[in-house]
């Protein structure tokens, strides 16, 4: 669809009462609170410079969306690219910054995989049962997180239990053969509060090698359907010992198996052997048994003191994560087991009533094993240990708030390093000016140190980030706002594919762009908003980075129908992106760049009861082909409907 099409085709569905919505805040106008900008409670206005979007529980529920990783597609300056469909290998960029530069939490846990190649988070598996928000910090956030934070953090808030018990049971299916059964309860009990879910996800997929895309071979070679099984349970407890003695725990177990395709030739297919002297060639006989299997815990127990000046929170947190892959003859090829253990403290110290010290320190244990059962590859058993210390200062008066911050992080093989940030902001009338500038560090990830693909000689990235922005609310139904930033990554780690092996990027390599939006309440029943994303990336040849658009425009709504229904859609434009430089078509020939596309997704609920709600979505409406990776299918127009019964 070409642009002239896409701005029609938003002009008539902005102007449609039936069709609209996704990520607006509860109070789409109004201020959410959120914690993972300065590691304490604040409203947004309230954060200091940080440039924050937060995606409420009423959101998730008009999306429709299984996954973080669908919800996170719409997000202003966050690119998603998938290789396949449920389940499979994906990568976020934050700002233009590569996966490796976005910290996942769970509940402020870190879910970033140390066994991963890039020590990067698995976001296909994390469903959205039992998250009761995502928060979304833009900028570097190393002062607060250390490494893997250098251009955002995502953390994913799930669900706490408060009041008298309330439980539900769900049922839901649609296309390719995808079922689901879900259920859960919360509440509170005297001093206890808990809340849990349990949910099964099945789909019989479609092929990930593209059957749509005409420059690829098919006969055969794109047929097979690739099946996806999830298994979630997530929970939380909390216990009351007095009223400012509070111990919480969450916990989250995720069991997932997920079918895919070969690559070879520059393309994906359902299986290929090496012919001599033919090279690689599709082999439509044999078995196509090729998948993976993971199973990840992540588990946090929490003391927490709230005195009258000082609130003290004593914790220990831990992730587990056990990814085996299989071959086509369903024999295992590779096991990845990575673990992350840390203990810590943090204090908030309230100085007076505009000043607060935070002040914090941990000491974390990563690991990774990893054994190549095909190759022979050199077995993996190595962990790393690491601490630090770290203080931030927020301070406000008549307007104006100031969130600055140092840490300090020893490093067991790269030492000492020290980051800083500064997050001023001003208000005046109804007008916010913002700004943040930091430094950060990534440390090479342990597979990129010590696996046959890397090298002990890799030193970390350091980075810079800065952003200027303003924000104004020009009625109290509609506000606006621009952020300039930019991001400057020196010595960045990247797979290069001459020698085969991970390697510095001598030089800068750079992203600078815009992030805009603008949302708008007509009447109590009609949210839209709008959102656009410049980002311009270079590596130090001026070259752009891959999979990473130019440009990227959202358009989103809600329409409420009396109490009882919610019509909602999305749409997305995605500009041309550069594809990695191994990709080739059936002939031989390059790709160079995968094309633009436009997306739109329609969902709705209906309360037939106070105890029962129907609920589905339309995906893909006009049924476009793209792709987020060369020669790996995304769904096409597809379906789904369910039904919700609370008691």
């Amino acid at each position: 669809m070409n642009k002239k099409v896409f701005l029609v085709v938003m002009a008539g569905l902005l102007c449609s009462k039936g069709l609209l919505a996704e990520e607006q805040p509860k109070s789409f106008t109004g201020d959410e609170m959120v914690v993972s900008a300065t590691k304490t409670l604040n409203s947004i206005s309230n954060a200091g410079g940080a440039s924050v979007t937060v995606i409420t529980a009423d959101d998730i529920k008009a999306s429709g969306q299984e996954t973080v990783e669908e919800l996170l597609k719409g997000v202003v300056g966050i690119d998603v690219a998938s290789n396949g469909g449920p389940g499979s290998m994906s990568s976020l960029f934050i700002r233009g910054g590569d996966a490796k530069n976005t910290l996942v939490l769970i509940d402020g846990v870190p879910i970033n995989d140390p066994a991963s190649t890039n020590r990067t988070a698995t976001l296909s598996n994390l469903t959205l049962d039992n998250v009761e928000k995502i928060e979304v910090v833009r900028g570097s956030l190393s002062v607060l997180y250390g490494s893997n934070a250098t251009a955002g953090v995502i953390n994913i808030l799930t669900k706490k239990g408060d009041g008298p018990l309330k439980s539900y049971l769900a049922l839901e299916g649609g296309s390719y053969g995808t079922s689901k059964i879900y259920g859960g309860l919360n509440g509170q009990t005297g001093k206890s509060r808990y809340a849990a879910s349990l949910a099964r996800l099945k789909s019989d997929g479609f092929s990930f090698a593209d059957n749509r895309n005409p420059a690829i071979p098919h006969d055969g070679n794109t047929s097979e359907k690739d099946a996806y099984t999830n298994t979630t349970i997530s929970g939380s407890y909390s216990y009351d010992f007095s009223p400012e003695t509070i111990l919480e725990t969450t916990f989250r177990y995720t069991d997932a198996s997920v079918k895919y395709d070969d690559s070879a030739n520059g393309y994906t297919g359902d299986r290929f052997n090496y012919v001599w002297p033919t090279g690689y060639v599709a082999d439509l006989n044999g078995l196509k048994e090729q998948h993976n299997d993971s199973r990840q815990y992540v588990g946090r127990i929490a003391l927490k003191n709230t005195g009258k000046q000082l609130t003290s929170t004593l914790f220990t947190q831990f992730t587990d994560e056990n990814r085996t892959d299989f071959d086509n003859d369903g024999l295992k090829t590779t096991n990845f087991i990575g673990g992350m253990y840390e203990a810590g403290w943090q204090g908030d110290l309230n100085v007076a009533n505009s000043n607060t010290l935070t002040f914090g320190l941990s000491g974390k244990n990563e690991s990774m094993k990893y054994h190549d059962y095909v190759w022979g590859a050199s077995a993996i058993n190595k962990s790393v240990l690491s601490g630090n210390i770290w203080l931030q200062d927020q301070w406000s008066i008549a307007g104006a708030k100031v969130v600055a911050g140092i840490r300090y992080e020893d490093h067991e093989i790269f030492g000492g390093k020290v980051t800083g940030r500064i997050a001023p902001s001003y208000k005046i009338g109804n007008t916010i000016f913002k700004a943040s500038y930091g430094t950060g560090f990534l440390a090479p990830s342990l597979y990129q140190l010590y696996s046959d693909y890397g090298s002990e000689t890799l030193k970390p990235e350091s980075s810079t980030g800065w952003d200027v922005g303003i924000e104004h609310r020009l009625r109290e139904n509609l506000r606006g706002g621009v952020t300039w930033f930019s991001s400057v990554f020196d010595d960045r780690i990247d797979f290069d594919m001459v020698t085969w092996k991970y390697s510095q990027v001598a030089g800068e390599s750079k992203a600078r762009g815009i992030e805009s939006f603008l949302e708008w309440r007509p009447f109590d029943a009609l949210q839209l908003a709008i959102n656009y994303t410049y980002n311009k990336t270079e590596n130090p040849e001026g070259e752009q980075f891959v999979r990473r658009p130019e440009n990227k425009v959202g358009i989103s709504g809600r329409y409420r129908i009396g109490r009882s229904t919610v019509l909602s859609a999305n749409m997305q434009w995605v500009d041309e992106r550069k594809e990695v430089t191994s990709s080739k078509d059936r002939y031989g020939n390059l790709i160079g760049k995968l094309p633009s596309y436009f997306l739109a997704n329609l969902s709705a609920s209906y309360n037939l009861t106070d105890k029962v709600e129907l609920y589905g979505r339309i995906d893909n409406v006009f049924d476009t082909w793209y792709e987020e990776a060369w020669a790996y299918a995304t769904p096409g127009r597809s379906a789904y409907a369910g039904i919700k019964v609370n008691f």
